[in-house]
C-alpha cells in the first residue's frame, strides 16, 4: 500500500426515504489503490416511550465498519440520597482540627519547656561571657527571623529555573537576590565571576570543588593542619590516619609554616609543589594570622600545571571591607563559610571564574576535555547538587542574602575596622606582658598565642576572634 504517492478522494452521500422509519445511509467512496467496500452508517430514529431517563435505548447506535458502536451509558434508575446525609460531618472532626492546631501554634516554651530551657541558658551563657572563638559570631535579629521562617517548609532540589519540584518560584527570586548579594559584597564582575550559595558548610564546599573537578586519587596540596590550615584541605594523623573525606578519596601532601617565624616559607612550598604537581592547590587556612601571598601562590600554581584555589572561611568578612588582600585578583576557585566575620548563618559558599581562560592550564581536569573556556561552573554546580547534596536550606539561603546586604554599607566596614583594632590592642596587650605570639603578631582578626613556654601541651596554640563591638552591636 502506497500512502505518499497515491492520490485520493473522498466522497460523502446521504440518502433518505420519504418513509420515516427508513435509515439514513452514509457512503464512502475513496480512490486508494486499495479497495474499500462502502459501510452504510445507520442513524435510526429516537422512539419515546415515556421511559427515556432510565433505560438505554437498544435502537439508537451508529455503525462503522460495520461495528455497533452505543453512544449512550445507562443511567441509574436509583434516586441519589439526601446530600445533607451523604456529607454530614464527622461528630470529631472539630475536635481533631483544634488538636491539631493546637500542636502547630504552641511556642517553643509550651511545646517542649524541657529544651526551651536548655536553649535559654545558652543565651545566658552567650550574652554574660566573652567569645574569643574564631570560628564564631553574634548574628542580627533579622538573620535569625529568616532562619526561623516558613522558608525552612520548602523543598527546592536543582537551580534556580530549573527545580525538581513546582512552586519554586518566589525561592527562585530569594536564591537569585542572594547571588547578586554576594556578588556585590566582593565587587566581581557576573562575567568572569560565579557564585554557588547552596553548600551546607565550608567543609561541604571544598569537597564539592574537588568531586567537581578530581578523579578520586588525584593529588591536591594544602597548608598542614598543625601549621594552622584546615582538616578539610586533606590531612593525615602523624600515625597516617585519614582524617577527613578529603584525604580518604584524594591524596594530599601538606606544605607547613617556618617552625621558628610561623610564617609560611614559600620557598619550600614551591619546592614540594613542582615535585609533587597537585591538581589543586590551597591557599587559606583556620588560624594563620597573617597576610597571604597571592601572587606567589598563583606563580606557583601555574609553574605546577594547579587550579589555584583559596579558603577565605575565616577572613572573608575583611576581604569584602577591604581590610586585606582579596583573593579573587589571583584565584580560579574561592570558597568561605558565612558565618565567621560574614556575620551570617551557618554555611558555606563557593566563587568561581566563568569565561575564557586568562591563564594557560598545565593540565585538563577531570573528564579530559581541554578547551579555551574554563568549565568550573558547570562541573562544580553539579558537585553541589546532584552528587553531594540535596535539597538547599531555603531558610539559611534567605538569611545569608541579609547578611550580605550588610556587609556592604559603611556600618560594616567600620565594624570590621575595629575588629582588627581590637585583636591588635589584645596582641599588643600578651606580648607586654611577656606572652608569646606566633609570628609576633596578628594582621587580621585572630591571633595565635604560643603555650608550649608555659609547659601546657594537648594543642599546639589556642586562637582568637576578638569579637567586642559585635557583642555590644546586638546585646
Amino acid at each position: 500500500m502506497d500512502l505518499f504517492h497515491t492520490k485520493s478522494g473522498l466522497s460523502l452521500g446521504f440518502t433518505k426515504s420519504s418513509i420515516a422509519d427508513d435509515p439514513i445511509s452514509l457512503q464512502m467512496d475513496t480512490t486508494f489503490r486499495f479497495s474499500v467496500s462502502p459501510v452504510p452508517l445507520q442513524l435510526f430514529e429516537e422512539k419515546d416511550d415515556g421511559h427515556r431517563e432510565n433505560r438505554i435505548e437498544s435502537d439508537e447506535e451508529i455503525r462503522i465498519w460495520g461495528q455497533s458502536m452505543c453512544v449512550k451509558r445507562q443511567r441509574d434508575p436509583k434516586p441519589l440520597p439526601n446530600p445533607c446525609k451523604r456529607f454530614a460531618p464527622d461528630p470529631g472532626l472539630d475536635q481533631r482540627r483544634a488538636a491539631v492546631r493546637s500542636w502547630g501554634n504552641q511556642r517553643l516554651q509550651e511545646a517542649d519547656p524541657e529544651l526551651s530551657e536548655i536553649m535559654n541558658k545558652e543565651k545566658q551563657r552567650q550574652f554574660l561571657g566573652i567569645e574569643l572563638i574564631a570560628s564564631e559570631n553574634f548574628v542580627c535579629r533579622a538573620v535569625m527571623e529568616a532562619l526561623g521562617s516558613h522558608l525552612t517548609n520548602k523543598y527546592s532540589e536543582g537551580m534556580p529555573g530549573a527545580r525538581y519540584y513546582t512552586g519554586n518560584h518566589f525561592i527562585d527570586q530569594i536564591e537569585s537576590l542572594c547571588q547578586d548579594r554576594a556578588m556585590a559584597a566582593f565587587n566581581l564582575d557576573s562575567d568572569k565571576w560565579g557564585v554557588n550559595v547552596q553548600p551546607y558548610s565550608c567543609t561541604s564546599a571544598n569537597f564539592a570543588v574537588y568531586t567537581g573537578l578530581l578523579l578520586p586519587g588525584d593529588r591536591m596540596m594544602g597548608l598542614d593542619s598543625p601549621s594552622g590550615g584546615h582538616m578539610s584541605h586533606g590531612w593525615y594523623m602523624p600515625g597516617g590516619k585519614k582524617v577527613s573525606a578529603a584525604s580518604i578519596f584524594f591524596e594530599s601532601f601538606p606544605y607547613k609554616v617556618n617552625p621558628q617565624t610561623g610564617f609560611i616559607d614559600y620557598n619550600k612550598l614551591e619546592e614540594k609543589a613542582l615535585d609533587y604537581r597537585p591538581k589543586i592547590l590551597i591557599c587559606g587556612g583556620s588560624s594563620y594570622p597573617r597576610e597571604w601571598d597571592y601572587a606567589r601562590f598563583r606563580q606557583i600554581a601555574d609553574r605546577c600545571g594547579a587550579v589555584l584555589m583559596c579558603d577565605m572561611a575565616h577572613i572573608s568578612g575583611l576581604v569584602a571591607a577591604k581590610e586585606c588582600a582579596s583573593p579573587f585578583d589571583y584565584c580560579d576557585i574561592v570558597t568561605s563559610t558565612t558565618h565567621k566575620s560574614l556575620r551570617g548563618p551557618r554555611g558555606g559558599i563557593i566563587f568561581y571564574r566563568r569565561g575564557a581562560k586568562s591563564r594557560k592550564q598545565g593540565m585538563c581536569l577531570s573528564n579530559g576535555d581541554c578547551t579555551d573556556q574554563l568549565d568550573f561552573e558547570e562541573k562544580i554546580n553539579f558537585a553541589v547538587h546532584a552528587s553531594l547534596q540535596g535539597g538547599p536550606h531555603n531558610n539559611h539561603i534567605a538569611a545569608l542574602a541579609i547578611a550580605l546586604k550588610q556587609v556592604t554599607t559603611p556600618e560594616y566596614k567600620a565594624y570590621m575596622q575595629q575588629v582588627k583594632k581590637n585583636a591588635q590592642a589584645l596582641a599588643s596587650a600578651l606580648l607586654k606582658r611577656k606572652c608569646k605570639l606566633v609570628t609576633g603578631g596578628t594582621d587580621n582578626h585572630l591571633l595565635l598565642w604560643d603555650l608550649t613556654t608555659l609547659g601546657l601541651t594537648g594543642s599546639l596554640c589556642m586562637h582568637f576572634e576578638v569579637i567586642f563591638p559585635c557583642c555590644k552591636m546586638w546585646h
